[in-house]
Protein backbone atom coordinates (compact mmCIF):
# COMPACT_ATOMS: atom_id res chain seq x y z
CA UNK A 1 0.00 0.00 0.00
CA UNK A 2 1.52 3.24 -0.49
CA UNK A 3 1.89 6.26 1.70
CA UNK A 4 -0.07 9.50 1.56
CA UNK A 5 1.61 11.67 -0.79
CA UNK A 6 1.66 15.64 0.68
CA UNK A 7 4.11 15.96 -2.60
CA UNK A 8 4.67 14.55 -5.63
CA UNK A 9 8.86 14.45 -4.69
CA UNK A 10 8.62 13.24 -0.71
CA UNK A 11 9.53 9.94 -0.56
CA UNK A 12 7.95 8.23 2.33
CA UNK A 13 10.26 5.21 4.04
CA UNK A 14 8.97 1.58 3.88
CA UNK A 15 7.87 1.41 7.63
CA UNK A 16 5.47 3.88 7.09
CA UNK A 17 2.84 1.55 5.44
CA UNK A 18 3.43 -0.82 8.83
CA UNK A 19 0.88 -0.32 11.41
CA UNK A 20 3.10 -2.03 14.21
CA UNK A 21 5.37 1.44 13.50
CA UNK A 22 2.11 3.64 14.47
CA UNK A 23 2.38 2.50 18.60
CA UNK A 24 5.55 2.64 20.87
CA UNK A 25 7.32 -1.20 20.98
CA UNK A 26 7.40 -2.78 23.62
CA UNK A 27 11.14 -4.53 22.95
CA UNK A 28 13.96 -1.83 23.77
CA UNK A 29 15.93 -3.15 20.74
CA UNK A 30 12.70 -2.62 18.58
CA UNK A 31 11.89 0.44 20.15
CA UNK A 32 15.12 1.57 20.15
CA UNK A 33 14.89 1.27 15.88
CA UNK A 34 11.38 2.44 15.30
CA UNK A 35 12.55 5.88 17.26
CA UNK A 36 15.38 6.09 14.76
CA UNK A 37 13.20 5.48 11.82
CA UNK A 38 10.56 8.23 13.47
CA UNK A 39 13.37 10.44 13.61
CA UNK A 40 14.91 10.22 10.17
CA UNK A 41 11.09 10.49 8.98
CA UNK A 42 11.01 13.31 11.00
CA UNK A 43 13.85 15.47 9.80
CA UNK A 44 13.85 14.22 5.99
CA UNK A 45 10.40 15.51 5.98
CA UNK A 46 11.06 18.63 8.05
CA UNK A 47 14.18 19.59 5.94
CA UNK A 48 12.39 18.31 2.54
CA UNK A 49 8.86 21.00 3.69
CA UNK A 50 11.64 23.71 5.16
CA UNK A 51 9.31 22.65 8.87
CA UNK A 52 10.78 24.01 11.86
CA UNK A 53 8.65 23.64 14.57
CA UNK A 54 6.19 20.71 15.44
CA UNK A 55 3.00 20.97 17.68
CA UNK A 56 2.49 17.29 18.86
CA UNK A 57 -1.48 17.92 19.90
CA UNK A 58 -2.43 18.94 16.67
CA UNK A 59 -2.28 16.15 13.57
CA UNK A 60 -0.87 19.28 10.75
CA UNK A 61 2.20 17.37 10.65
CA UNK A 62 1.46 15.09 8.06
CA UNK A 63 4.05 12.03 8.73
CA UNK A 64 1.95 11.60 11.87
CA UNK A 65 -1.05 9.87 10.68
CA UNK A 66 -1.35 7.33 8.06
CA UNK A 67 -4.99 7.36 6.34
CA UNK A 68 -4.20 4.78 4.36
CA UNK A 69 -3.59 1.99 7.44
CA UNK A 70 -5.78 4.11 9.47
CA UNK A 71 -2.87 4.48 12.31
CA UNK A 72 -1.91 7.80 13.37
CA UNK A 73 1.15 8.67 16.27
CA UNK A 74 -0.63 9.02 19.53
CA UNK A 75 0.52 12.13 21.61
CA UNK A 76 2.87 10.00 24.32
CA UNK A 77 4.37 8.51 20.89
CA UNK A 78 4.66 11.76 19.24
CA UNK A 79 6.40 12.94 22.72
CA UNK A 80 8.28 10.06 23.05
CA UNK A 81 10.18 9.86 19.31
CA UNK A 82 10.65 13.92 19.69
CA UNK A 83 12.33 13.26 23.04
CA UNK A 84 15.18 11.15 21.28
CA UNK A 85 15.59 13.89 18.79
CA UNK A 86 16.06 16.83 21.77
CA UNK A 87 18.54 13.94 23.48
CA UNK A 88 20.41 14.17 20.21
CA UNK A 89 20.60 17.25 19.88
CA UNK A 90 18.27 17.52 16.32
CA UNK A 91 16.05 19.61 18.14
CA UNK A 92 14.35 21.25 21.09
CA UNK A 93 11.11 21.61 23.10
CA UNK A 94 10.04 25.35 22.77
CA UNK A 95 8.18 24.73 26.39
CA UNK A 96 10.22 22.38 27.81
CA UNK A 97 7.43 21.37 30.37
CA UNK A 98 4.33 21.45 28.09
CA UNK A 99 6.57 19.61 25.35
CA UNK A 100 3.81 20.99 23.24
CA UNK A 101 5.82 22.67 20.52
CA UNK A 102 9.23 21.49 19.75
CA UNK A 103 11.71 23.20 17.39
CA UNK A 104 13.27 20.64 15.38
CA UNK A 105 17.05 21.13 13.92
CA UNK A 106 16.84 19.24 10.55
CA UNK A 107 20.23 21.21 9.75
CA UNK A 108 21.87 21.73 13.59
CA UNK A 109 22.78 25.26 14.17
CA UNK A 110 26.61 25.51 13.40
CA UNK A 111 25.57 24.49 9.71
CA UNK A 112 23.19 26.78 9.57
CA UNK A 113 25.75 29.49 10.44
CA UNK A 114 28.00 28.78 8.17
CA UNK A 115 25.17 28.68 6.04
CA UNK A 116 24.33 32.26 6.43
CA UNK A 117 27.87 33.19 6.71
CA UNK A 118 28.62 31.75 3.13
CA UNK A 119 25.81 33.27 1.98
CA UNK A 120 26.79 36.63 2.90
CA UNK A 121 30.61 36.11 1.67
CA UNK A 122 29.57 34.57 -1.84
CA UNK A 123 27.76 37.36 -2.34
CA UNK A 124 29.73 40.09 -1.44
CA UNK A 125 27.61 41.21 1.62
CA UNK A 126 30.26 41.69 4.13
CA UNK A 127 30.25 45.11 5.78
CA UNK A 128 27.00 45.14 5.74
CA UNK A 129 24.14 45.40 7.75
CA UNK A 130 20.68 43.61 7.85
CA UNK A 131 17.51 42.53 9.73
CA UNK A 132 16.81 39.62 10.65
CA UNK A 133 13.61 39.57 8.66
CA UNK A 134 15.69 40.82 5.40
CA UNK A 135 18.09 37.74 6.39
CA UNK A 136 15.10 35.42 6.53
CA UNK A 137 12.51 36.65 4.39
CA UNK A 138 14.20 39.68 2.07
CA UNK A 139 14.75 39.73 -1.86
CA UNK A 140 18.43 39.24 -1.26
CA UNK A 141 17.57 35.91 0.18
CA UNK A 142 14.52 34.71 -1.73
CA UNK A 143 15.28 31.49 -3.45
CA UNK A 144 18.29 30.35 -0.93
CA UNK A 145 18.49 27.83 1.97
CA UNK A 146 18.13 31.09 4.26
CA UNK A 147 14.33 32.04 2.77
CA UNK A 148 11.87 31.01 5.24
CA UNK A 149 14.35 30.46 8.71
CA UNK A 150 12.82 30.11 11.12
CA UNK A 151 13.45 32.91 13.64
CA UNK A 152 14.58 31.58 16.72
CA UNK A 153 17.07 29.23 14.48
CA UNK A 154 18.78 32.06 12.44
CA UNK A 155 18.70 34.31 16.09
CA UNK A 156 21.07 31.03 17.24
CA UNK A 157 23.13 30.80 13.63
CA UNK A 158 23.91 34.56 14.74
CA UNK A 159 25.01 34.37 18.26
CA UNK A 160 27.47 31.66 17.37
CA UNK A 161 28.19 33.65 14.43
CA UNK A 162 28.63 36.86 16.89
CA UNK A 163 30.76 34.34 19.47
CA UNK A 164 33.05 33.77 16.08
CA UNK A 165 33.53 37.16 15.98
CA UNK A 166 31.88 37.51 12.20
CA UNK A 167 29.05 39.37 13.00
CA UNK A 168 27.67 41.83 15.40
CA UNK A 169 23.60 41.75 16.14
CA UNK A 170 22.00 44.87 17.65
CA UNK A 171 18.68 45.23 19.11
CA UNK A 172 15.93 47.76 17.52
CA UNK A 173 13.32 49.50 18.91
CA UNK A 174 11.14 46.47 17.76
CA UNK A 175 11.55 43.10 16.73
CA UNK A 176 11.49 44.24 13.19
CA UNK A 177 14.60 46.36 13.51
CA UNK A 178 16.63 43.76 14.88
CA UNK A 179 19.76 43.31 13.01
CA UNK A 180 22.89 42.17 12.35
CA UNK A 181 26.39 43.79 10.67
CA UNK A 182 28.80 41.44 9.03
CA UNK A 183 32.08 41.60 9.67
Amino acid sequence: MEPPSTSASFNYPFFYSYPPYFTIQPVKETRDRQSSLWGQLILSFCKHHKVFVINTQDDSFVPFTNANINRKLNLDARVAFLDDLVASGQAEWLEAKAKRLCLIYWKKIPDWAASIYNFIKTYGLTDSVMTLDELSNGDDVRGSELQGLHREVLVRALKLLEAQGKVKMFKGATAEEEGVKFL
